[in-house]
């Protein structure tokens, strides 16, 4: 594996992916339209860089030339706001993917791995959420997700094409800070003395899995011996209440007594979410090692330095 493509490579996963690969690929293509992202985050890497659309055919067929592997971050990952435009949020992750899809398979790329979610696909359902449960998605991003997930598997069996779909659970850590998540939105609030707003009564739970571990599962996929479409739930298979959270980060910041508004749930979220990550271990011998604690004491650091 000596060249690869990311795309969305300047997001918050793509940036510690990115850096967490550049010592180990030698050739590594970054795709960006920075609607979100930030180029300066991978600036000081020897990479190339591009500012294009996953839409954009030509563009894409470029940026696939000669790549062994594509790693597609590049999604609208924004739950409320596919609820209020649907159509754009399946244009950018089911239309989009299919569009890469499609360039990496006329370009002879062996390897396409995606970002995806558990969560938003397989909806309400007693945890953990595993591989083998049927999808229901709630909301229109779980939905879109789902279809990106279906055309892999389709490439798969119509074109030969090594396929994989990762399904992160809730991942935090540095370089958040664009993220609407519910631990960067809390640390931004905090940095700016905004009190922290709770949707529901606090009970609702997540999994909770920092970037690092993350990032080494990615690695552990693209030298794996995968054939055909694969499936993996990546998290830290440990479920944790939106209120336990808080008392963590209130520990963390020393900020004991910070307060916190409460609103009615939100149509389209899930109440219960934590992830069974039993078959990445034995595939992929993934074994998350940071603790909830030190992840969010290393990401509120990051948080202070960039302030």
């Amino acid at each position: 594996m000596n060249s690869i493509l990311i795309t969305g490579g300047c997001g918050f996963v793509g940036v510690n992916l990115v850096r967490a690969l550049v010592d180990v690929i030698p050739d590594i293509t970054v795709v960006d339209n920075l609607s979100t992202g930030h180029s300066e985050d991978v600036a000081d890497l020897d990479i190339d860089f591009v500012q294009a659309d996953i839409r954009d055919k030509e563009c894409m067929r470029k940026a696939v030339e000669g790549k062994d592997a594509v790693i597609h971050l590049a999604a609208d990952t924004r739950v409320m706001d596919s609820i209020e435009d649907p159509e754009t949020n399946f244009d950018v992750n089911a239309a989009g993917t299919l569009n890469l899809l499609k360039q990496a398979d006329a370009a002879g790329v062996s390897r396409f791995i995606t970002a995806s979610t558990g969560g938003a696909i397989i909806g309400d359902c007693e945890p953990p959420v595993h591989e083998d449960m049927v999808p229901r998605p709630l909301s229109p991003y779980g939905a879109s997700k789902l279809a990106a997930e279906g055309y892999c598997s389709a490439f798969a069996g119509s074109y030969n094409m090594n396929t994989v779909a990762l399904r992160f659970a809730n991942v935090y850590g540095p370089y958040s800070y664009h993220k609407g998540s519910v631990i960067a939105k809390f640390f931004k609030n905090m940095l700016h003395d905004e009190p922290l707003t709770v949707y529901g009564d606090g009970t609702q739970t997540r999994d909770f899995v920092y970037t690092g571990d993350l990032c080494r599962a990615i690695q552990s996929v693209l030298f794996a011996d995968l054939n055909g479409h694969n499936v993996f739930n990546l998290g830290s298979g440990k479920e944790i209440t939106i209120l336990e959270l808080i008392e963590h980060m209130k520990i963390v910041t020393g900020k004991q007594d910070y307060p916190v508004a409460f609103e009615p749930p939100r149509q389209g979220e899930v109440y219960r979410n934590y992830t069974c990550i039993d078959k990445a271990k034995r595939t992929l011998d993934y074994e998350p090692s940071m603790n909830l604690r030190d992840g969010l004491q290393n990401t509120w650091a990051w948080f202070q330095s960039e302030t």
